[in-house]
C-alpha cells in the first residue's frame, strides 16, 4: 500500500520535472531570440555593465582577496577526484554493465563568455562552473553505483538525494531488495542520459 502512494508522488515529481524543463526550454528559446534581435544593444549594454579590473580589486575587501589561495587550491584535489571518478567508471561500468555517466552534460563551461564579466569573474566563473558540475558528475557517477550495489533508502531523512535514490528500497524492506534488486540493476543498462 505504501509503496502505491510513493510511486503516485515518484510519478507526480517526474511529471512536474518534465514541465520544469519544458518551461525552462521556452525560456530559453525566448530569450535566445531576444539576443539575436537585439544583439549590439545587448553587446553595448554589457560593455557599459562590466566592471574594470582596478576598480573590482579596490572595492574588493581584503579577506577575499586573502581567502583566494585557499579557494584555488581546492581545484588539486578537485582535478585528481575528476581524473580518479572518470578511470573509475571507464573501467567499472563497462563490467557491471552499467551506462556511464557523460561528464560533459555535467561540467558546462560557458559563462566566462558573457561579455559583462571583467577577466577576474570570468576566472572565478569557470571555476564554479568546473566545480560544481563535477560534484554532479561525481554524485550521478556514486548514485547508479549505489543504485548497483546498495539501492536502499537510509532510516533517517536524506537532506540532498540524487537521481536514482528515490528508485531505492525502503530501509528495512528485505523482501523488495532480495526479489527486486535485479531490476535497479537492469534499469541501469537501459539509462540513457
Amino acid at each position: 500500500m505504501e509503496h502505491h502512494k510513493i510511486d503516485e508522488l515518484v510519478a507526480k515529481i517526474k511529471a512536474l520535472e518534465s514541465e520544469l524543463e519544458s518551461e525552462l526550454q521556452q525560456e530559453y528559446e525566448r530569450f535566445t531570440c531576444e539576443i539575436t534581435k537585439k544583439r549590439e544593444e545587448i553587446l553595448e549594454s554589457y560593455r557599459h555593465d562590466r566592471e574594470g579590473l582596478l576598480r573590482y580589486l579596490a572595492t574588493t575587501p581584503i579577506l577575499h582577496l586573502l581567502s583566494v589561495p585557499i579557494i584555488w587550491s581546492v581545484l588539486i584535489p578537485a582535478l585528481m577526484l575528476d581524473a580518479f571518478v572518470s578511470v573509475y567508471q571507464w573501467i567499472s561500468f563497462p563490467i557491471y554493465k552499467i551506462t556511464k555517466v557523460k561528464r560533459q552534460d555535467y561540467i558546462i563551461i560557458d559563462r566566462h563568455r558573457l561579455k559583462y564579466l571583467n577577466a577576474i569573474e570570468k576566472l572565478n566563473c569557470l571555476y564554479c562552473s568546473y566545480f560544481n558540475g563535477l560534484m554532479g558528475y561525481v554524485s550521478e557517477v556514486a548514485g547508479r553505483t549505489e543504485q548497483y550495489w546498495c539501492p536502499i533508502r537510509h532510516a533517517t531523512r536524506v537532506k540532498s538525494m540524487h537521481n536514482n535514490y528515490k528508485k531505492f528500497f525502503d530501509y528495512g524492506d528485505s523482501e523488495n531488495f532480495r526479489q527486486r534488486s535485479a531490476e535497479l540493476r537492469e534499469d541501469l543498462k537501459e539509462e540513457k542520459e
